[in-house]
């Protein structure tokens, strides 16, 4: 443990965590981060992480910060107490955290002076094609998460808190092009290629076989994987998947064009982009949607995370559902044992895509949830217990 001894006086439950700061618990891109401290009302101080140690200042009128966490005094003290408090304050809505949840919440599991093997860590995996960014908890059954187009690794925070206590390993992977996994410009972004990374990373941390669970995008991965992989795929669990589209689709024209590389010349300032998805987004200032906006937008705000969203979103749209090499065609044949997971008032997925999954794959089961395209967020009770249920068989 490498730490510095905060140089101001101030709270002293902020001196606490910054004294227990663990850098192997936290991955910092470029080495460097600085992490602000809001106590409402009681001061405003940035942790500086530089070379595996972390101090305490006066928060800097000057300059940027790169991720923010915010609560009350009381709030504080809770987490300097307790070595758990942080993720349960961040769960409830006591505790804020805004720009960036990777360098965040890594924050928190690296101050909260855990020392159990189970604890919260984030991580960098290096594979043959990949440098991934993953964060894990649990120890048991491995189960890996795979989010949506757009999406992190963090959407799966609330699997993590369900499932990890509870006899999982649970890991959350960045993917290629996403998040904080690096971003490469000339990768196919399609399933194959996605689901390649996923083995890659299972051989790169020793795991022969493990449970797969994928959210849109990250659903029809998770079933790619158990098309091409299935001696490395246990069971999965598919929330809202991305599936191929049944009805003609009218704008293949238009993403049959070079839009990914339009990324690279696309214009975004971000005091024009970030209004517009805000009022794209219901709910974007508010809880895990706000968090998740920012996340969105620290991606697609850079012209390989631009590329790589546009390229996934067509790839996902041009999926050819009939012929040999169709998906639906392709979905009968799949082998590891699998639950859907459906929200009744999803708009990208609708519920009525279940009949055909139960006609092409009839030994699935089956879960309807009052929610909309995240289910382990919107509604995390019913999914992780249905989730657990399913898993252990």
């Amino acid at each position: 443990m490498s730490t510095s001894a905060p140089d101001t006086t101030g709270l002293d439950s902020l001196h606490e965590l910054v004294s227990r700061f663990e850098p192997n618990d936290i991955d910092v891109p470029g080495g460097k981060a600085r992490i602000r401290l809001d106590a409402r009302g009681a001061g405003v101080f940035d942790a500086l992480l530089e070379g595996g140690v972390a101090r305490l200042i006066p928060a800097s009128t000057l300059g940027d910060f790169d991720a923010l966490l915010s609560a009350e005094r009381s709030v504080w003290d809770d987490i300097a107490s307790d070595v758990r408090a942080g993720m349960a304050a961040y769960r409830t809505g006591r505790l804020s955290i805004r720009q960036n949840l990777h360098l965040g919440v890594g924050f928190l599991a690296a101050t909260s002076g855990d020392t159990d093997p189970r604890r919260l860590r984030f991580e960098r995996v290096r594979t043959r094609d990949h440098d991934l960014a993953i964060l894990s908890a649990g120890e048991g059954t491995p189960l890996v998460c795979i989010h949506g187009v757009g999406g992190t690794k963090s959407s799966f925070l609330p699997t993590v808190s369900a499932l990890a206590p509870n006899g999982f390993r649970v890991i959350c992977v960045d993917l290629p092009g996403f998040g904080d996994s690096h971003k490469p410009n000339s990768g196919d972004y399609d399933a194959p290629w996605f689901a390649s990374a996923i083995v890659q990373l299972l051989d790169e941390l020793e795991i022969e076989r493990a449970h797969l669970a994928g959210n849109s995008m990250g659903g029809r991965i998770a079933i790619e994987t158990g098309l091409l992989h299935s001696d490395r795929v246990e069971r999965m669990v598919l929330l809202s998947p991305a599936l191929a589209w049944l009805r003609d689709r009218g704008w293949k024209w238009l993403v049959r064009m070079p839009l990914p590389q339009l990324g690279f010349l696309q214009p975004t300032p971000r005091r024009v982009i970030e209004p517009i998805v805000r009022r794209l987004v219901p709910g974007a200032n508010e809880g895990w949607t706000a968090a998740g906006v920012d996340e969105f937008l620290r991606a697609y705000l850079t012209p390989s995370g631009r590329y790589a969203f546009y390229e996934s979103a067509r790839r996902i749209y041009l999926d050819e559902p009939h012929g040999d090499d169709g998906f639906w065609t392709r979905l009968a044949a799949m082998s590891p044992e699998t639950m859907f997971v459906w929200g009744r008032q999803d708009q990208l997925i609708p519920i009525s895509f279940m009949r055909h999954v139960e006609k092409a794959l009839p030994a699935a089961r089956h879960v309807e949830l009052d929610c909309g395209h995240v289910p382990q967020v919107e509604l995390p009770g019913p999914t992780h217990r249905a989730m657990a249920e399913f898993l252990r068989g």
